[in-house]
């Protein structure tokens, strides 16, 4: 430039300079009218959004208005400022770099938006979805997941901008992700199963769950696998994977209550009737015992050796069944023997034939 400048005549410089600054002043010009959009823009947000807002129950769209709106209008002035290096006449690679620079500070400010929304989403929507713990687990991780995404994304622009080749980044980001998919299959199997766990919510942190033999109460449910102590003090790790792909038996829903059962036996030739209507009583003597619903007895079957009654009864919260299957056993047998019924032990009765044909003759 100055090399060109020193061998250009007076006269010859006078159009050079009025052309150079007819450029610049209409650039200038568009910088100002897009900042005075920019600020209209932020306005209209305000105002007209802030109304449209108001329309809605949730305040999502209140939150999100309220970090967006900056991010807007130094967007809208920034494309200004991009149009304006734009349109210069400016050496090729002057203006390539000049430009570029601008356009990547236009994405960045675009990525910014996306993030804030993304966020702002995840706070309202994550709590509702897993639950509050589960949200403390999940919630970081989609957060980093969606930035990356975010991220990556934004690369793919920029340099589809500058026309590089983003097929072969694309084809080794999947190539990566295939080779790592492979090697940890597993894990990535427990992460997704911990996912739907997390979402399907089939039980919550608290609850007793049986899971084949074992039993236990759900300590932590993590992205890999879910923590249970076990009634007997035990630490059960099983992985999330097992969980999603089995049976289970959540014994705290729908609700705390618990019903439990005691199988008796009483003599044949004892009052059936009156036998049932103690097992009532027994039942209905212990205080942890629900009135509503009441206790129920029933003649179940014909045993070996007993006519076998089975007693069912309900407890507002299944941490007390045990206890209260101790205090109605205790009652009953107590019961039984002021009341003469007897709660007999297997017998067997053998009899011996005398043999015929070898019998001793007289």
């Amino acid at each position: 430039m100055d090399s060109l400048l020193y061998y250009l005549t007076p006269n010859e410089m006078d159009p050079f300079f009025l052309f150079w600054a007819k450029q610049i002043f209409i650039s200038a010009g568009i910088i100002a009218g897009f900042y005075l959009l920019s600020r209209a823009v932020q306005t209209a947000l305000v105002k007209v959004g802030t109304r449209l807002c108001a329309f809605t129950k949730s305040d999502l769209d209140d939150r999100i208005l309220e970090r967006v709106s900056g991010p807007v209008m130094l967007l809208v002035y920034s494309a200004g400022i991009y149009y304006a290096v734009k349109r210069l006449p400016l050496p090729e690679k002057i203006g390539i770099i000049a430009a570029g620079v601008v356009f990547v500070v236009n994405i960045a400010i675009l990525s910014t938006i996306a993030y804030r929304a993304m966020d702002e989403m995840l706070q309202r929507y994550g709590t509702r979805m897993a639950g509050a713990e589960a949200s403390r687990q999940i919630m970081p991780l989609v957060e980093k997941l969606g930035t990356i995404f975010l991220v990556l994304t934004a690369l793919i622009i920029t340099l589809k901008h500058f026309n590089y080749d983003i097929l072969s980044l694309v084809t080794a980001l999947g190539v990566g992700s295939l080779a790592i998919g492979l090697a940890a299959k597993d894990t990535l199997a427990n992460m997704i199963s911990g996912f739907t766990l997390m979402l399907d919510r089939p039980f919550r942190i608290g609850d007793r769950i049986q899971l084949g033999t074992q039993v236990g109460d759900v300590v932590d449910i993590g992205l890999r696998s879910t923590k249970i102590k076990g009634l007997d003090n035990t630490f059960l790790i099983i992985p999330n994977a097992e969980l999603c792909n089995s049976t289970l038996i959540n014994q705290a829903f729908p609700d705390l209550k618990g019903k439990g059962r005691v199988n008796v036996g009483i003599g044949y030739g004892a009052d059936v009737a009156r036998a049932k209507d103690l097992l009532v009583q027994c039942a209905a003597s212990v205080p942890t015992v629900l009135s509503d619903p009441p206790p129920e007895a029933f003649f179940v079957n014909f045993g070996d050796s007993s006519l076998n009654l089975s007693l069912f009864f309900w407890v507002d919260d299944y941490t007390k069944l045990f206890p209260t299957t101790d205090q109605i056993n205790c009652a009953i047998n107590t019961c039984f023997q002021d009341n003469g019924i007897n709660i007999p032990y297997p017998t067997r009765t053998v009899l011996y034939e005398k043999d015929k044909d070898h019998a001793p003759q007289d």
